[in-house]
């Protein structure tokens, strides 16, 4: 969808580090920029559909009061419960790194910037245990060039065109410790975890699957290796067949949870038009 002008300028100033309200001289550059970028939406809704991990406690919403009230006007309002993993989230460094940032702590500039995109879709929804190898990795930068440095790193598997069925996406519709053995679907290899974090500065990465690390995992590496080194993971993504290789930016904003190690999260990508 195009961008409404005014929240041009709010966006604009968010990512290039300015005030939110542009001067009027400011004005049409800002809006020349902008008004040649696209919004997509990379988060699933949250309601009694979304994803969690099979030991996690589910979304639930409460209705308090929706209709029209005695003195006239309507009024409508919630309680929501849930877990701080599912759905479209974000894991905390500290998620996996005992030192790690927790959600609060992650620095906006990290959750903001220049993006690409590595599809590996072909393989993965041939094989739901695929890993994202190194060699994806390599592969894309032959035809793209070096992943610059600062970049957010979103991988597309092609899985969340089976959201939100349990069973295709996460490999089982059942629920509890004991399900957690029959959960397939694809991540991030270690070793490639371990090349981006060794050969590669990238401020965080994305994927369109439950987790970073394959369904099968057991020692849960590749969370390890990025998060250890406040690289933060963005899980359950939408849409990334809708963007390009290179050429747009990341804007993932997560529920601001003190001493959180994860939480929802509304990412949206800008792409260059």
């Amino acid at each position: 969808m195009k961008i409404p002008q005014g929240l041009l300028f709010l966006i604009f100033g968010f990512i290039s580090g300015c005030n939110t309200t542009p001067n009027e001289s400011d004005d049409n550059n800002s809006s020349d920029l902008l008004l040649k970028k696209t919004i997509v939406d990379l988060t699933h809704e949250f309601s009694d559909e979304t994803i969690y991990w099979v030991t996690a406690k589910e979304f639930e919403l409460d209705v308090v009061a929706k209709g029209q009230t005695e003195n006239g006007f309507f009024y409508s309002a919630n309680n929501f419960t849930t877990a701080e993993h599912g759905g479209t989230h974000i894991d905390a460094p500290i998620h996996f790194a005992e030192n790690g940032q927790s959600v609060e702590e992650i620095p906006l500039e990290n959750l903001v910037g220049s993006a690409i995109k590595i599809n590996v879709s072909s393989k993965a929804l041939n094989d739901p245990d695929y890993l994202v190898s190194t060699e994806d990795l390599t592969n894309w930068e032959k035809e793209n060039g070096q992943i610059p440095d600062g970049s957010i790193v979103l991988l597309e598997t092609g899985f969340s065109k089976f959201y939100p069925d349990k069973e295709k996406y996460l490999g089982t519709n059942e629920r509890g410790a004991d399900a957690i053995q029959y959960l397939h679907f694809p991540g991030l290899s270690p070793e490639a975890a371990k090349w981006l974090v060794q050969n590669r500065k990238i401020k965080a990465i994305g994927i369109d699957t439950p987790s970073i690390d394959y369904g099968q995992s057991t020692l849960f590496e590749s969370h390890v290796v990025l998060l250890s080194e406040n690289i933060s993971a963005f899980e359950n993504l939408t849409n990334l067949e809708r963007l390009p290789s290179k050429g747009f930016s990341i804007i993932a904003l997560p529920m601001k949870i003190k001493g959180g190690s994860g939480g929802p999260l509304r990412i949206i990508a800008l792409i260059n038009e």
